[in-house]
């Protein structure tokens, strides 16, 4: 049990710093915008997400405390 606690501390710290050092993600999403029988029409739409500063400092304090704590805890 301590050490699932260990290694989930362990990804929060590391989607945390990913989230500080990088906090936008552009990703691309295909729609269609029409369709007449077989033949459909598509558009290949960029998008970004934002990742607020305040979810990583959380990630990150919640991956201190798990790593820190976690091998504390009582069975």
């Amino acid at each position: 049990m301590k050490r699932v606690v260990i290694i989930l501390g362990v990804i929060f710290l590391v989607l945390g710093v990913i989230g500080l050092v990088h906090p936008v993600f552009n990703y691309h999403q295909q729609e269609e915008v029409a369709k007449i029988g077989p033949i459909k029409a598509t558009v290949n739409e960029e998008k970004s997400l934002e990742i607020p500063p305040a979810v990583s400092i959380t990630l990150l304090v919640a991956g201190i405390g798990l790593v820190v704590f976690g091998p504390r805890m009582k069975q």
